[in-house]
């Protein structure tokens, strides 16, 4: 065994030193000026191991997928009405997986969320609850199912990958049922893992090597370092609590069947019986056979373009698989979303909820629970003004006329005037 300071136990004298609260106070005035999601994205990279922000800021390939997630919707016009008549507060309101929701974008399921901040997936699942959202858990999350359903009394959705192990499978589903989730999330583009540079040159594991380039890092972000020593090493809390989370990509390998199919998917729909969404759908195509294996809602996503390159936009490919599968099947998206007129766009073109990653992760690298409340407020105001403005009052109605109010151009080198555009993520200010 590894000699670790986990494994001496120092994580056991640290937490009786209560020094987090001085390595977080830089962290904690760059959260309070934070005013977008761009400026989260620089609170995160302040405080967190360059590998573990790497990791979650990261595409595939030469990342051309990730950057063009974030520029399609540049492309999409927002044509207003006026004189609506409208007044604050709008009716932000939705369902989702058939259960009522207070907001119409969540935080996607998400691994490993204990690496951005000790807090992990409660962070994420205490802001659901006091957004009055939906929640989503990985598989291969760092927080157990129990517990998330001890924190979150909404609507929450289990997301799976497709295991070997089908008594492994049962197992979680069984999990999942018990603890309260209302819904099952298929995710179906992760069957060969990406190919994700800024990993390989960071050397990146689950949990971090000691090295000496590991170990310069940490030095430099003492926030994160003291919160990861100070802290019990996490593992796989939704698998089995004996599988170490000592590398994310060696486990996934060995654990992912490339030879899952429809007739697989029937079976696992068959042992869940509930509601479910099929998730990686960018395909019309797809989505049509996914309604006729059974699944009752098509996620709309290209895994954060973290899978295959130049796979598309999200925002593109939507309305092509809303026309597909009709106007009574529900819709989720989620794919470079970075402001609340994203979300509008999103809904207007198809979806029926949307959903947001690196955005609530943002903020939970950044400060944790409180983060990821700010994340996801900033999208609300942001969505309410949007709505505002185009003149709809209501998702509902967003939806119903939003084919009318979005109108596509060709891209413009006007709309990132700012020559720092992209070192800040497309947007914000200066922290």
């Amino acid at each position: 065994m590894t000699i670790t300071p986990h494994s001496l136990g120092v994580h056991k004298i640290l937490k009786h030193i209560p020094l987090n609260a001085v390595f977080n106070a830089p962290s904690k005035r760059r959260l309070a000026k934070a005013v977008n999601i761009a400026d989260l994205r620089l609170c995160a990279k302040q405080r967190a191991h360059k590998m573990v922000f790497d990791y979650l800021d990261a595409g595939a390939d030469d990342e051309i997928s990730l950057r063009r997630g974030k520029d399609a919707y540049s492309e999409l016009e927002m044509h207003f009405h006026i004189l609506s008549g409208i007044k604050p507060p709008l009716d932000l309101r939705t369902k989702v997986f058939g259960c009522d929701v207070n907001l119409p974008f969540f935080g996607c399921p998400t691994a490993g969320n204990r690496m951005f901040h000790h807090e992990g997936e409660t962070a994420a699942a205490k802001a659901a609850e006091h957004h009055g959202t939906l929640y989503g858990l990985s598989s291969l999350a760092t927080t157990s199912i129990e517990e998330i359903g001890r924190i979150h009394n909404g609507p929450k959705v289990f997301q799976l990958y497709v295991w070997k192990d089908r008594e492994l499978v049962k197992e979680v589903i069984s999990k999942a049922k018990e603890g309260g989730f209302n819904a099952l999330a298929l995710t179906v583009d992760f069957t060969w893992y990406g190919n994700r540079e800024r990993d390989i040159r960071n050397e990146f594991t689950i949990p971090p090597k000691y090295s000496l380039k590991q170990m310069v890092e940490a030095i430099k972000k003492p926030a994160w370092t003291y919160d990861f020593l100070s802290n019990p090493m996490y593992n796989y809390a939704c698998i089995r609590t004996d599988v170490p989370a000592d590398s994310l990509a060696s486990f996934v390998n060995s654990q992912m069947c490339p030879e899952f199919d429809w007739k697989d998917a029937e079976w696992l729909l068959g042992e869940w019986n509930g509601p479910s969404a099929v998730k990686g759908v960018c395909r019309p195509d797809d989505a049509v056979k996914a309604v006729e294996t059974g699944f009752t809602t098509m996620w709309v996503s290209n895994h954060g373009a973290r899978q295959l390159e130049t796979s598309p936009a999200t925002i593109d490919v939507l309305p092509s698989i809303r026309e597909a599968v009709g106007p009574d099947v529900e819709i989720i998206m989620d794919g470079g979303v970075q402001r609340g007129t994203d979300i509008a766009k999103a809904l207007a073109l198809g979806a029926d909820s949307v959903g947001v990653g690196k955005p609530y992760l943002y903020g939970l690298a950044a400060g944790g629970t409180e983060g990821v409340i700010k994340a996801l407020d900033i999208l609300r105001v942001e969505l309410d003004r949007a709505m505002g403005l185009l003149g709809t009052g209501t998702v509902d109605e967003l939806k119903k006329r939003g084919p009318g109010l979005i109108k596509r151009r060709g891209a413009s080198a006007r709309d990132y005037p700012d020559r720092y555009a992209f070192e800040r993520g497309y947007g914000g200010g200066v922290i």
